[in-house]
């Protein structure tokens, strides 16, 4: 996985550059994926995550393949991690470092 420097959450793309490409509204892109638009609106503001369930709504709704949506929810996540991690763990014992 390539790593990027604070990569946008994936809600961001869909708020940003897939709704009004396709002209839509919040409400009715939720209609159209077949959930709510309180949790359509918590993704696209970043408060939720991709799920497994929306990646392949997405993919669905958009063509594509569902991996891609959890692959920028990982970036995202991970990132996010590492900025915040103080946890330092000693390797296993007889494990070389990679």
């Amino acid at each position: 996985m390539t790593r990027m420097h604070n990569p946008p959450h994936p809600g961001e793309t869909l708020k940003e550059d897939v709704l009004p490409a396709l002209g839509l509204t919040v409400t009715q892109a939720a209609e159209q994926l077949g959930v709510s638009r309180v949790a359509l609106s918590r993704v696209l503001n970043g408060r939720a995550a991709i799920s497994a369930d929306m990646a392949i709504r997405l993919s669905q709704w958009l063509g594509g393949n569902p991996e891609v949506w959890l692959r920028e929810q990982l970036q995202y996540d991970l990132w996010h991690a590492m900025q915040k991690s103080t946890v330092k763990v000693r390797p296993a014992e007889g494990v070389s470092a990679a």
